[in-house]
């Protein structure tokens, strides 16, 4: 009888699966991606003892090798090979300490756990190293060298002990008190806020060290918050001494030599319309017949440029802070006070130099001619918007024919730009009346009229045919490195998931193309305007849109629906602006195209502190709504769900728009659910459904001045009849 031949392991009809195998063989490597195993050892840790097997890993470390996902150190020696080695990226802190690191070289955040982060800080860019991924988990790495800290100081109160002090940083994303030794106090005092930067942050020290270096006074007080705000987002609130010095030396006189050099307006009628608590005048519009029957109109801007340069002291503080900064109370000027109230500003009955635009348009607005370049003016009068706005209304008053003439071409302007598809944003400011120490005593809106839109209209077209002037391919076969304002088209996602959430309270937007969507988007707002849900629709609306930006590679801007768009009108309070000037001036005398790549990274840099500057502007308004709020608590309010998230769901209140939370752990009837996919959380027995958008009554429970934060609860009826 013949004898009956003995199975290999493996041979039999359930082969063994080398996918699988290749797993298990990766998944010893992802354990300890610092251990080097031969194929004896990756056989042990299998627990394979039959030789076809060993015979099979060791052919696969072979494959896998050649594959690149592991390195043989030496013969018959394996490691695993990081996929991305060492990876650069930001670091966003969680609430338990952990973070994540965005990198744009991957498609995934890396997980670092708290012990592993090596003292890098929310915001920070940081050098990680990357762990083999382990089966089914995040991509997992650990920070070993932060290369640029985000924040350099720290707003916070200060605690003082006979031997010691901290910091407590006001901000949640500082998870660290700062450790201050008492002869770096600088005059601080217990319970003052002040501002720190950290001097050390030994290895093993939990927490940095820092110093004080400038005290900003006691809670409460509203100088003190208003700085604190400036310096939590890292912005001065003051100017150097060297700075200011400068600026007091540039004298107040036109030299006769300077006026002879520039085109003469001073006999034309001039104005300038601006809010009524304005200092900086940027622009003034001056307006004459000419004899063929066309109106000449001036569109007169500061000729900054002429007063600060290149290489100066000013002008480096200038392109720093690229911005003047809007806060509830008061403007913190990109300018020296010198200049940006005074010798720049186009004040009334004073002589100033301007940079131009001026148009020859007939009665129809249409452009018959234009031309820019240096100017000097006088101004006549100096409107306040609400002073303009009677004489349109009235149609008497001062300067009443230069200002009927103006309103008229403006509306003319304002008509046919949203023809072409320009988009109505045009959002009500909320504003605060504030007693003699900076409290609110009453919030009110700030609407958009006639007058408003005149200077608008006046403006937006000297930025326009600004850019076409230098942009225009037709004109410029290749047209030379300018400033460009830009904005992208709408991201289509977000487009629709705005249009899905303004269906659910029956409204539309048509997405087939930009032209529909500028249309329907108009029509949108129209139609939602004095409703209770306008404020939240247009919140909503202008989050699905991109943000404008500055930069040299002119792509048009979506919003207004211009081919060509520029900032040329505020050079007092915008750098972009004076580098329009710069390069227009240069270009008007015949000089060759200047460095793209010096102008991209200051378009890029402006933009930046643009947006800082709003975040800075929305805390200050976010603190004086909860200022605002903080005498009525146990109040009832109507309000609208603005945002709905695990935690619970915001509300705005539609008379003053304050907004605040609502916790889930305020729900007291039922167990809610957060529905993410329909912007809603519903009750798991009642079946009882908060969405965004629905109206609802709450009572205010709480305002935390330090947080900035309102908390909320909702009421019905008959709960508030009870009580």
């Amino acid at each position: 009888m013949a004898k009956k031949k003995k199975k290999r392991p493996g041979k039999e009809s359930g082969k063994i699966n080398k996918n699988a195998l290749t797993n298990s063989i990766l998944g010893i490597f992802g354990n300890e991606p610092q251990k080097t195993y031969n194929y004896k050892q990756i056989a042990a840790q299998l627990m394979v003892r039959d030789a076809y097997t060993k015979k099979l890993i060791n052919e696969m470390l072979i494959e896998l090798k050649n594959e690149g996902r592991i390195e043989e150190l030496y013969r018959g020696k394996y490691k695993l090979k990081s996929k991305a080695g060492y990876i650069s990226g930001t670091v966003q802190l969680t609430s338990s300490q952990n973070a994540f690191v965005v990198s744009p070289d991957l498609n995934e955040d890396i997980f670092i756990s708290h012990n592993h982060l090596n003292h890098a800080l929310h915001g920070d860019t940081v050098k990680v190293y990357l762990y083999a991924r382990r089966k089914k988990r995040h991509l997992e790495g650990e920070v070993v060298e932060v290369i640029h800290r985000s924040k350099a100081t720290f707003v916070g109160l200060v605690e003082i002990s006979k031997n010691f002090a901290f910091l407590i940083p006001d901000s949640r994303n500082m998870p660290y008190d700062l450790f201050i030794p008492l002869e770096h106090l600088k005059g601080a005092k217990n319970g003052q806020k002040a501002i720190a930067k950290i001097t050390d942050w030994p290895k093993k020290a939990k927490n940095p060290f820092g110093e004080i270096v400038d005290v900003l006074g006691f809670p409460g007080e509203n100088e003190t918050e208003m700085h604190a705000i400036l310096a939590e987002f890292e912005l001065p609130y003051k100017f150097p001494d060297e700075v200011n010095k400068a600026a007091e030396k540039i004298p107040d006189e036109i030299t006769p030599e300077e006026i002879a050099k520039r085109r003469d307006f001073r006999q034309v009628p001039t104005f300038t319309i601006d809010p009524h608590d304005a200092q900086d005048f940027d622009d003034a519009l001056s307006i004459q017949k000419l004899k063929n029957g066309n109106w000449e109109i001036g569109i007169h801007i500061a000729d900054v440029s002429h007063y600060v340069h290149p290489g100066t002291i000013i002008n480096e503080e200038a392109e720093y802070r690229a911005t003047s900064v809007y806060l509830v109370d008061r403007v913190v000027p990109m300018l020296p006070e010198k200049l940006s109230n005074g010798v720049c500003s186009l004040r009334p009955k004073e002589e100033k130099l301007c940079f131009s635009a001026v148009f020859e348009m007939n009665e129809q607005a249409e452009i018959m001619d234009e031309w820019f370049g240096r100017t000097v003016i006088y101004s006549d009068r100096r409107f306040a918007y609400e002073e303009a706005q009677e004489v349109i209304e009235k149609r008497k008053g001062d300067m009443k024919n230069e200002l009927l003439i103006l309103h008229q071409m403006a509306q003319i302007l304002r008509a046919e730009r949203f023809r072409n598809g320009s988009i109505a944003f045009e959002r009500d400011e909320v504003k605060f009346n504030l007693d003699e120490k900076g409290k609110p005593v009453g919030v009110f809106f700030k609407e958009m009229k006639e007058s408003n839109q005149l200077i608008e209209e006046f403006m937006l077209l000297a930025n326009k045919r600004v850019a076409a002037f230098i942009g225009d391919e037709e004109k410029n076969k290749k047209p030379p490195t300018f400033v460009y304002r830009i904005h992208d088209l709408p991201n289509m996602e977000k487009l629709e998931s705005f249009a899905y959430i303004i269906h659910k309270f029956g409204h539309r937007i048509l997405l087939t193309s930009g032209k529909k969507i500028q249309e329907s988007l108009n029509k949108l707002l129209e139609d939602v305007r004095n409703k209770p849900e306008q404020h939240l629709v247009e919140t909503l609306a202008l989050r699905s849109m991109a943000k404008a930006e500055y930069s040299t590679d002119n792509i048009g801007h979506y919003g207004l629906a211009f081919k060509y768009y520029t900032h040329f009108t505020s050079p007092i309070r915008r750098y972009p602006d004076m580098m329009v000037h710069r390069l227009l001036a240069h270009y008007l005398e015949g000089g060759k195209s200047k460095s793209e790549g010096k102008y991209e990274e200051l378009c890029r840099h402006s933009s930046e502190m643009e947006k800082l500057a709003t975040d800075v502007e929305r805390a200050s308004i976010k603190y004086k709504q909860v200022e605002f709020m903080q005498d009525k608590i146990g109040q009832f309010f109507e309000g609208i769900i603005s945002g709905v998230t695990e935690w619970g769901f915001f509300v705005e209140i539609i008379d003053n728009k304050c907004e605040g939370l609502v916790a889930m752990r305020e729900l007291l009837d039922d167990y809610y659910i957060f529905d993410e996919e329909n912007y809603t959380i519903h009750g798991r027995h009642t079946g009882k459904t908060y969405q965004l958008g629905d109206k609802v009554r709450v009572e205010i429970l709480r305002a935390n001045l330090a947080k900035k934060q309102l908390d909320f609860a909702v009421v019905d009826e008959e709960t508030e009849d009870i009580e």
